[in-house]
């Protein structure tokens, strides 16, 4: 309790007031929904939690993320979205897990803060021809799955894999393709909303995400010029 006391402790006012205002959103959305689903009040909170500490660039977020992943899938799975079940099952989770370790290892001096980086040439190489690839063999795979609106589950793998990529190589861009990610999502989730509206809170879900993950790309552009200055 004392770790999660003084993770607390260590967000600024809006970063608090940003994390309230997202966990009541998500909360309200879900209270308010015709067919209550559980598994989506645990995912959204677990998520929003996740992005404030990412973030800040925390190892606990990408932790989080972990878990939040796992969940978001069996939702997926339930509306049969196998694009998005088998993007973070498959995906998005294993590169958070990749994530976790790699900011682990790579802290900013002593702090808790991960030390921030700039792609390189190769690098942004092999963010492109990683994309495309798993663009590719994950399209066929949803296509093979007859998985529902098709052409966004598969930009969704686009946008998820390209995010994750640069989480794990601790690019403060990440936060961008996060961003774009959960437009995608957003769309997703209306289409799938619209037979069934016990999923509109995940509209809202990735809506807050989208706020959450426009703030944690102006926060590592501040982590960056800090740590820069610094050295």
């Amino acid at each position: 309790m004392g770790y999660i006391k003084n993770l607390f402790k260590s967000l600024s006012k809006f970063e608090l007031c940003l994390w309230l205002f997202s966990v009541v959103a998500v909360t309200v959305s879900f209270l308010l929904s015709e067919n209550l689903n559980p598994l989506t009040l645990i995912a959204s909170v677990i998520g929003v939690t996740s992005l404030i500490f990412i973030a800040k660039g925390y190892v606990i977020g990408q932790a989080l993320m972990v878990v939040f992943g796992l969940v978001y899938s069996i939702i997926s799975l339930q509306y049969c979205y196998y694009g998005e079940m088998i993007t973070y099952l498959g995906m998005t989770a294993p590169i958070a897990l990749m994530s976790a370790v790699s900011w682990y290892k790579n802290p900013y001096k002593e702090s808790s803060e991960v030390s921030v980086r700039s792609l390189n040439a190769r690098q942004r190489i092999m963010l492109i021809v990683l994309t495309l690839a798993a663009t590719v063999v994950f399209g066929f795979i949803l296509k093979a799955f007859d998985t529902p609106n098709l052409f966004f589950s598969t930009f969704s793998i686009t946008t998820s894999f390209s995010a994750s990529y640069l989480a794990l190589m601790r690019s403060p861009v990440y936060a961008v393709a996060y961003a774009v990610n959960d437009l995608v999502l957003i769309v997703l989730w209306i289409l799938a909303s619209m037979e069934n509206t016990s999923y509109i809170p995940v509209i809202i879900c990735f809506a807050i995400f989208f706020i959450n993950d426009i703030y944690g790309f102006v926060s590592w552009q501040k982590m960056k010029i800090r740590q820069s200055n610094d050295n």
